[in-house]
């Protein structure tokens, strides 16, 4: 039987640097790829360093339909979709919204929601995209569990 693995999530991006910029500084993301497209489009794949997981960040070149109508639906739609980042402390998440409310970012400010959730904050990318920075969430604990118990049977 072959694993299955989540391997990357993409965004469109308006501006590729502004954008590699914002996730470098709130995510601590790196870029490992970076090419240009026919059409004059460029993408950058960005990595914690650990995860064999990445952020695919895309640019189009020349105004697409496709592009355009993805940027539409993003300023119409207010939605909960966000991409998580785990933080080492509180104090990191509290100095990231100091950062991101002195930018205008700060979607959603530090606060703590209990066990599972923990303390966590929104931040806004360059594009309008959801970054949740959170500290003390239960992800690699419900990962854990579910690789110690075996596949599951549904």
């Amino acid at each position: 039987m072959t694993r299955r693995q989540l391997t990357h999530v993409a965004l469109v991006v308006k501006d590729l640097d502004a954008s590699i910029d914002f996730y470098r500084r709130y995510a601590a993301l790196e870029v490992v790829h970076e090419r240009r497209e026919p059409g004059g489009g460029r993408a950058a794949w960005m990595n914690d360093g650990q995860a064999a997981f990445v952020l695919v960040l895309l640019a189009p070149g020349r105004w697409s339909l496709r592009a355009a109508v993805t940027r539409s639906i993003a300023r119409i739609v207010d939605t909960s979709d966000h991409l998580g980042v785990a933080c080492a402390s509180r104090e990191e998440i509290v100095s990231l919204c100091r950062l991101a409310r002195s930018e205008g970012r700060l979607r959603k400010p530090p606060r703590d929601a209990g066990p599972v959730v923990g303390f966590y904050a929104m931040i806004s990318d360059p594009d309008g995209h959801n970054l949740e920075v959170s500290h003390g969430q239960e992800v690699g604990l419900a990962v854990a569990r579910a690789r110690d118990a075996g596949p599951s049977r549904s």
